[in-house]
């Protein structure tokens, strides 16, 4: 095959040559954007701020796609269907202000604080969707999976993905105390929490009272400096109530036994 010839499509196949300087969505839809061109009688200035319009437009929507794929949010329910009235003690007003991403540019964490089943981590994952779709980068790990990732690299990898996580706009670290770790997971979780320390905001999910903490990571000697670090310039709001999954579990289960 000449090499030559599949460097340089024909002069004829525009859609191709578009593709080669760049341009993504054009090529995709140019038969009809030729058409719209046409019945619209476009001038030249026209046709080209349509162009620049059509690849701008594109390529928001693929940063965005890929700046949530990256994110590792996952599926998430919208704050919409979250039920105010069912948790016994909620801040309302703090979550909302957070939905508002008003503690990013001060460095602020956010830390949410209730047994499960009510919705902490829904609340951190709408909070972490607002910021993607603001255009900052985030990062959402539950605990167990951020720990793990850190203790199977390579010392040098560990020090690539400290850095990552460092400087990711926002770092979720989802479900804190759903399960033990040891001393060394402790003082991973303190480098990620100090590298970050008054410069990127950390959004942190908890089933735990602090003063439990040491039974998250037994034999520990930082969590006293990790909480201080943690806990110094953050919004801490708690949640009490009974699980809304439990809640949920009860009126399906009731409504298959009524459809019987």
């Amino acid at each position: 095959m000449n090499s030559r010839a599949t460097a340089n499509p024909p002069a004829n196949n525009l859609g191709a040559q578009l593709a080669q300087i760049g341009l993504r969505s054009l090529p995709e839809q140019l038969d009809d954007f030729l058409a719209r061109a046409l019945k619209a009688r476009w001038s030249a200035v026209q046709l080209l701020e349509q162009v620049a319009q059509t690849e701008i437009a594109d390529r928001a929507r693929r940063s965005l796609e890929r700046r949530v794929r990256l994110s590792g949010i996952k599926r998430f329910k919208a704050m919409a269907d979250f039920d105010w009235s069912w948790p016994t003690l909620i801040e309302r007003d703090v979550i909302e202000r957070a939905l508002t991403l008003d503690f990013v540019p001060e460095a602020r964490n956010l830390v949410l604080v209730g047994r499960n089943g009510l919705g902490k981590t829904m609340i951190a994952q709408n909070i972490c969707h607002s910021a993607v779709l603001a255009g900052h980068s985030v990062l959402f790990r539950s605990a167990a999976a951020l720990l793990e990732e850190l203790h199977r690299q390579t010392p040098e990898g560990r020090r690539r993905k400290l850095r990552a996580y460092a400087n990711v706009g926002i770092l979720c670290v989802d479900e804190v105390g759903y399960l033990s770790f040891d001393d060394k997971a402790a003082d991973l979780l303190y480098e990620v929490i100090n590298r970050r320390y008054e410069r990127k905001p950390v959004i942190l999910t908890t089933n735990r009272p602090f003063k439990e903490w040491n039974e998250v990571f037994p034999n520990a000697t930082c969590i006293v400096t990790l909480l201080d670090r943690l806990l110094h310039h953050a919004d801490v709001t708690v949640i009490e109530g009974e699980s809304y999954r439990v809640r949920e579990s009860e009126q399906e289960t009731a409504a298959r036994r009524r459809s019987k």
